[in-house]
């Protein structure tokens, strides 16, 4: 059996723009109320495959991560096409657009908005 160990945190570790959990709560709450159901339940399907896709990356060995680059690159961008698409339908109906700016443009801070979707939906569904 392989022992894993916990390694300590680095600032490189931390979010560019720093998104807490209660933020990305907020923000949850805010896309739930949204009119677009469709392009809301692709969102948050594709924020759980991304941050599945970056969780098993993180624990992959380094051969198997540079295999996995690519599902990963993909689940990203399929993430922020979705977060993009629900912002633009959310415009047009004059909906609230502050999440959108709140998780900014930067890949990585996008990316942990998924992973944190992701745990606000485990914790709404205890």
């Amino acid at each position: 059996m392989e022992e894993f160990t916990i390694r300590e945190l680095t600032s490189a570790d931390l979010p560019r723009e720093n998104m807490e959990l209660k933020k990305a709560m907020q923000i949850y709450e805010t896309l739930k109320c949204s009119k677009h159901k469709k392009q809301f339940t692709n969102l948050i399907k594709y924020a759980i495959i991304y941050s599945r896709v970056r969780v098993d990356w993180y624990f992959a060995k380094l051969h198997d991560q540079i295999e996995m680059d690519v599902e990963r690159t993909i689940a990203h961008d399929e993430f922020i096409l979705s977060c993009d698409l629900l912002a633009r339908k959310m415009n047009e109906n004059g909906e609230d657009l502050r999440w959108r700016s709140a998780i900014g443009n930067d890949r990585k801070s996008i990316g942990d908005f998924a992973c944190l979707l992701h745990a606000v939906i485990g914790i709404e569904a205890r």
